[in-house]
């Protein structure tokens, strides 16, 4: 193999000296806050009432599959739908700062795929036909 010649390579950019780093909980709709203002809040657990909600949709989600397992499947998936629908919901309602870890990308995105996603899955269980000798 043959080294490219020194006007294709590409130019050597040093690494920046220093950069400091800059905590997720630090940034609020994708800005860093000045830091001469010191705003210390008192931290709520979990941190926002999206957390609280997050870890309500994921417990309900663990529920259906748990029912899944058990062989009910319809309903199963039927509560899956449900908890993926009030994510969309609670997504939906609450703003970009209190919505923890159901913000994953613009708040539009969230609530049409978290949505979709529920509707998809209940629709889906209700027009399965059962199948013979099952």
């Amino acid at each position: 193999m043959t080294e490219p010649a020194d006007d294709q390579r590409e130019p050597y950019i040093a690494p920046p000296e220093s950069v400091p780093p800059v905590s997720a909980e630090e940034l609020v709709d994708g800005v860093q806050p000045d830091p001469d203002l010191d705003l210390e809040e008192e931290r709520r657990y979990p941190s926002t009432i999206g957390g609280a909600f997050y870890l309500l949709v994921l417990a309900t989600c663990i529920v259906g599959v748990g029912v899944v397992v058990t062989g009910e499947w319809r309903t199963g998936i039927r509560v899956f739908g449900g908890a993926l629908l009030l994510g969309s919901l609670v997504r939906l309602l609450l703003p970009n700062r209190d919505a923890g870890m159901l913000a994953v990308r613009f708040k539009a995105f969230d609530v049409l795929m978290l949505a979709g996603l529920g509707a998809a899955l209940i629709f889906l269980a209700g027009s399965i036909p059962d199948q013979p000798g099952v």
